[in-house]
């Protein structure tokens, strides 16, 4: 097997899974619609500021921790900062079982961006 390197895996990884823009997270909350927003940054990065009710799951921890937070039939929109880490947080989840599960793209930045609310 051929050697990858971490840009090329994220966009293989990136035809696999779903991917919803910001706008679209935005809808879906101004209709109320229910969803676990799983932030899966650092510590660090999670305590300059989250989306509100966001559930924080490091992606370092995702295969070892998430059944016992998470129900497989949850929708799950997963969020880093940029929109990387997210997209293999998917996949891993996809494999896991989870099957209403996306990245949204651009992450927090794409979101505090957009007027998105950020708390913390």
């Amino acid at each position: 097997m051929a050697d990858k390197s971490g840009a090329e895996l994220i966009s293989e990884a990136r035809k696999r899974i779903k991917e919803v823009s910001v706008a679209e997270v935005l809808e879906m909350q101004a209709r109320g619609e229910p969803a676990v927003y799983l932030d899966i940054r650092e510590q660090n990065e999670w305590n300059l500021g989250h989306l509100p009710k966001a559930t924080f799951l490091p992606r370092g921890v995702i295969e070892t921790t998430v059944e016992q937070r998470i129900p497989r039939t949850a929708k799950v929109i997963i969020y880093c900062a940029s929109g990387n880490r997210s997209v293999l947080a998917a996949e891993t989840m996809q494999h896991m079982g989870y099957h209403d599960v996306a990245s949204m793209a651009g992450g927090i930045r794409k979101w505090a961006d957009s007027g998105g609310e950020v708390e913390g």
